[in-house]
């Protein structure tokens, strides 16, 4: 059985918009999805989800714009090729660190040492 495309925790803080971006985005950067690749309609997905079709469409629109969707009329979303990244944003760099950071925070209060978080930490950033 393939897992969910998207897992989404409803009683996170995170918006779901955002858990819905964050699992396709880490799906299309470990290559789980390919270039044309149909992603589920919005609607389908939202009920999936049980979330509003507006939420999906948002997260899609993110990912457009970060140039991993083609978003068409009556074709649905389809996973294009990405061309480079762009220079970093450094302000979205900082903003991104200080969410690790708060994540790291937490991992430590939830009991793991610095040396477990850092072999996680290069564990991801190789599968990445």
């Amino acid at each position: 059985m393939k897992p969910p495309l998207v897992v989404l925790h409803l009683d996170s803080p995170v918006p779901a918009y955002r858990q819905i971006a964050s699992s396709l985005r880490r799906h299309l950067v470990e290559r789980r999805l390919k270039v044309d690749d149909v992603l589920p309609p919005v609607r389908q997905l939202a009920l999936d989800l049980g979330v509003h079709f507006n939420t999906v469409a948002q997260a899609y629109r993110m990912l457009a714009d970060e140039g991993w969707l083609d978003l068409r009329r009556r074709r649905g979303a389809m996973v294009i090729e990405r061309d480079a990244p762009r220079a970093p944003d450094h302000g979205q760099v900082e903003a991104l660190l200080a969410r690790l950071k708060d994540l790291t925070a937490e991992l430590r209060s939830s009991g793991m040492s610095q040396a477990q978080i850092a072999v996680a930490l290069r564990r991801l950033a190789k599968g990445v």
